[in-house]
């Protein structure tokens, strides 16, 4: 089972590509260390204040995937520099 998410974000903090970059390289540190996901930002890059990023895993079962995908997107809302305005999860 693949479970695939794609994560809109709007920066409130932060005023430049760099306070951006920084943000989201601890964000995707956090997540590939904690819950052992692959994460990479898919559009966007040239904006500072919005990002939308992809964030994959693989469980041989359905409810451990949704499981983990819920869990990436509780440590997600848990940082104050940013709102998740539009999250799209799908099987693969």
């Amino acid at each position: 089972m693949i479970l695939y998410a794609e994560i809109e974000c709007f920066f409130y903090e932060g005023n430049s590509l760099k306070a951006k970059r920084s943000l989201l390289k601890r964000i995707f540190a956090k997540l590939t260390k904690d819950f052992n996901v692959a994460v990479a930002e898919l559009e966007y890059q040239d904006l500072w204040q919005r990002t939308k990023f992809g964030v994959v895993t693989v469980s041989a079962s359905t409810v451990h995937a949704e499981k983990v995908i819920q869990q990436v997107l509780r440590v997600v809302d848990q940082y104050p520099e940013l709102e998740r305005t539009l999250t799209t999860v799908e099987e693969r």
